[in-house]
């Protein structure tokens, strides 16, 4: 990437690459595409291919949309060297955040979509994307007739799902979590039908539900890692000890989000002592 972008846009000046990640590999969390968005950003940025949006004061500032485009175009470059043929997806969100649609390879990004707290967690059971999608195309093409109408169910829950999450900012009411929640348990036991699940996972929900609360999988399943909704009025006690529960299966879990902010310039200032940490060592 750093040759290609010096023989397009002039050379990259002599530069340390420091990366930091709080992501887990091969979890399925698109670590890769997060690496590559960054990588991308940053040699573009110092080849002058794309402005620097810092201002002076400023802690943080995010790039124009031409610009964007421009960072997730070389950034899905580095994610077919990883990957060889990828969906373009994990690059796509890694640029632009909050939520996208994606459907026969059209990525658009939804507007006005809420900020979701989630559980991570990380079953650490590895899997093979690639043996996986095999495994649901041999299923559909043996059972048809039984497997096509459960994909056609799997895209009227994304339906669905992207009008509440578009509605939610306009009228943030608590009755549109049940309804979240209930998407996710019809999900996953689709997903379950289509022979990407996975003991760990069964377990992962099996445990969520224990303190009333709603996982799925993510990613391409058979192990990796599921998400588990927390709807704003859930106690802290609550997730503590599904988060307790859930580490003495043997699995890792953060609290974090959905719908932050894509690929960001950020200032020294801006960074938490643990990053500026970590940078320092290497």
């Amino acid at each position: 990437m750093c040759l290609a972008i010096s023989a397009k846009y002039g050379d990259v000046p002599s530069v340390d690459i420091v990366v930091w990640s709080e992501l887990p590999t091969g979890a399925g969390l698109g670590s890769s595409a997060a690496y590559a968005v960054c990588l991308a950003a940053a040699l573009l940025m110092v080849s002058g291919a794309i402005s620097c949006p810092l201002q002076e004061g400023e802690s943080t500032a995010r790039w124009t949309a031409e610009e964007l485009a421009l960072i997730n175009s070389w950034a899905f470059q580095g994610e077919r060297v990883i990957h060889g043929n990828p969906s373009g997806v994990d690059n796509a969100v890694s640029t632009w955040g909050g939520a996208l649609r994606y459907q026969a390879g059209k990525i658009t990004p939804l507007k006005r979509v809420p900020t979701l707290r989630i559980l991570l967690t990380n079953t650490k059971v590895p899997r093979s994307t690639k043996v996986l999608v095999a495994g649901v195309k041999e299923k559909i093409l043996k059972f048809p007739a039984i497997m096509n109408p459960v994909l056609d169910s799997i895209d009227a829950i994304s339906q669905e799902c992207q009008s509440v999450l578009e509605a939610m900012p306009a009228n943030p009411s608590p009755e549109h979590y049940p309804v979240l929640e209930e998407f996710f348990d019809i999900n996953q036991h689709h997903l379950n039908v289509l022979g990407v699940g996975h003991p760990s996972l069964d377990r992962l929900c099996q445990v969520t539900a224990s303190h009333s609360l709603h996982s799925k999988l993510t990613g391409a399943g058979g192990g990796g890692c599921g998400i588990t909704l927390l709807p704003p009025d859930t106690s802290p006690l609550a997730v503590e000890a599904a988060k307790q529960d859930l580490c003495a299966c043997g699995f890792e879990c953060w609290e974090t989000k959905i719908g932050a902010p894509g690929v960001t310039l950020h200032s020294c200032s801006s960074l938490s002592a643990q990053v500026l940490h970590a940078l320092a060592q290497s």
